[in-house]
């Protein structure tokens, strides 16, 4: 349903160096950046973008946003990494049995608020 999504973050710098951690395990990198903003996703086809909040010093709303991970391995990988990118802890790795069966996932705060969730289906 969606191409693209964009956050506006507070320091460029610092949410960049989390999601180029956070976001490697689920095969995804850092595809374009420049005084504009950055922008993530598969090799060549940045689908996560991020936009310096213009002077905006307010915490932001915390959106929830959830990735598509291939592997547990993975969604393991994004917490970890993502967590000694800056990243807190809002769920260890694993199974999610109230949603699914077979719903593993993990969940981080970035550096701007945001609930970002690494989750697979095996």
């Amino acid at each position: 349903m969606y191409d693209h999504i964009g956050l506006q973050v507070r320091d460029i710098d610092a949410s960049v160096r989390f999601y180029e951690a956070a976001l490697a395990p689920l095969g995804h990198v850092l595809c374009s950046r420049d005084e504009s903003g950055a922008g993530l996703g598969p090799k060549g086809k940045p689908a996560l973008w991020l936009y310096p909040s213009q002077g905006h010093s307010q915490q932001t709303h915390g959106t929830h946003i959830a990735l598509r991970a291939p592997s547990q391995q993975a969604v393991a990988g994004f917490h970890s990494l993502g967590m000694q990118a800056g990243g807190r802890d809002n769920g260890l790795p694993g199974l999610r049995v109230a949603y699914s069966p077979t719903y593993y996932a993990a969940f981080l705060i970035d550096p701007d608020g945001n609930n970002i969730e690494a989750v697979c289906f095996k």
